[in-house]
């Protein structure tokens, strides 16, 4: 029998953590916008929106690069030394013209996901402390979360960079909770993918895992979890 957030209320924790693309923002037409306008710039061919997706939440460096590699190896059929140089080669211009693109369409091409806002609206009824806590820059989560009318639910805000690691590693889930003076076994992780579990288990947070989202391609329910979402509305 798979766990489900209905078996677990009351909330037995005193604050909440939620990851950004996936679970509360579907920004998958921001990427596909930003990566395609990118590799325009440099004269290399377009990738497709499905592609992309499984490519998502490993932070932006990591989704440059596999992006980089899969045009380079499918146009120019580059073998994996050669590739892996190649791609080194041109991460730096297209690092900046990425920025450039995304900062330029943040949220044009993104919707917030049915149910978020009555989720949200629900834990900060019941009082808990709440935080974002993203691999997305946070030059791009910020303004991402003003544009979308969800930066007031939250007391902090962390990125991909707010951190000397990113997610699945334990590290910004321990300083998101020190941040919010929480111990991490009462601060539930939500989240979309094995990235947010495999961070929230390490660091001694509970998670729950939403099943839409971008889990790199891979089964969510298969992942461990305390509890699986079909929305967020169901934490009201």
């Amino acid at each position: 029998m798979q766990p489900n957030a209905l078996s677990l209320n009351p909330l037995p924790v005193d604050a909440v953590i939620l990851d950004l693309d996936g679970t509360m923002v579907d920004t998958l037409g921001d990427f596909a916008q930003a990566l395609n306008r990118m590799l325009a710039d440099l004269s290399l061919p377009s990738i497709a929106p499905e592609l992309i997706v499984n490519m998502v939440g490993k932070g932006s460096e990591h989704l440059l690069r596999t992006v980089l590699g899969q045009v380079l190896s499918r146009s120019q059929g580059l073998q994996e030394a050669s590739l892996t140089e190649r791609v080194e080669a041109l991460f730096p211009a297209a690092w900046t013209r990425y920025q450039a693109h995304y900062l330029d369409i943040n949220g044009q091409f993104a919707t917030v996901y049915p149910g978020v806002v009555q989720g949200l609206e629900a834990l900060r009824h019941r009082g808990l402390a709440l935080a974002c806590l993203t691999n997305k820059p946070l030059a791009f989560a910020r303004p991402l979360l003003e544009a979308k009318g969800l930066i007031t639910y939250f007391s902090h805000v962390f990125g991909g960079d707010s951190f000397e690691r990113k997610k699945p590693d334990p590290q910004p889930l321990l300083g998101t909770c020190a941040a919010l003076g929480m111990a991490p076994a009462r601060t539930v992780m939500v989240g979309d993918s094995s990235n947010d579990a495999q961070a929230a288990r390490a660091a001694g947070c509970p998670v729950w895992l939403v099943t839409y989202g971008y889990n790199h391609g891979q089964p969510i329910r298969a992942v461990d979890a305390d509890a699986f979402l079909d929305s967020l509305a169901e934490l009201a």
